[in-house]
């Protein structure tokens, strides 16, 4: 009588997880994740874009020292590059403005757009397009503009 008692504690004690158990349990704990996930990352997104705005913001102050000693704002064709490297024919240059490339760029790591003079009567104009490098788009895919 003894060994039918110590085999059914053994039976109850076995007992563990079904299989719709533990997938229940990892399909929840997944969507959390990607929950989670998506809220940090869009949130890194909006980050960068007002680091981007910070950053165009800036340069248009460093236009205007590079403007001071040579006289103009880099051309369309010279671009922000200018600023790092003096362009050919701008005697008074007195730069680098800018320390590196890093520094002319979306926070994205793709190229500011730069116009000078600008479509909208402005002496330059500078522009991102946003998180998914293409123009136009809504949210974090919203082109930055320096006139806006």
């Amino acid at each position: 009588m003894k060994k039918n008692n110590v085999m059914r504690t053994n039976t109850k004690l076995q007992r563990g997880f079904t299989l719709i158990e533990i997938l229940i349990v990892t399909t929840i704990i997944a969507l959390i994740v990607a929950f989670a996930a998506n809220k940090i990352f869009e949130g890194g997104d909006k980050a960068k874009a007002s680091l981007t705005k910070a950053r165009i913001s800036g340069l248009g102050g460093t236009l205007d020292l590079y403007k001071l000693d040579v006289g103009k704002y880099p051309t369309t064709q010279e671009g922000l590059k200018a600023l790092i490297q003096a362009p050919g024919g701008a005697s008074k240059w007195n730069g680098p403005y800018e320390k590196n490339e890093d520094n002319i760029k979306d926070a994205w790591n793709n190229e500011l757009s730069y116009k000078s003079p600008g479509d909208t009567n402005r002496a330059y104009e500078i522009s991102s397009f946003g998180a998914d490098g293409k123009e136009g788009g809504d949210g974090v895919n919203k082109d930055i503009k320096s006139w806006e």
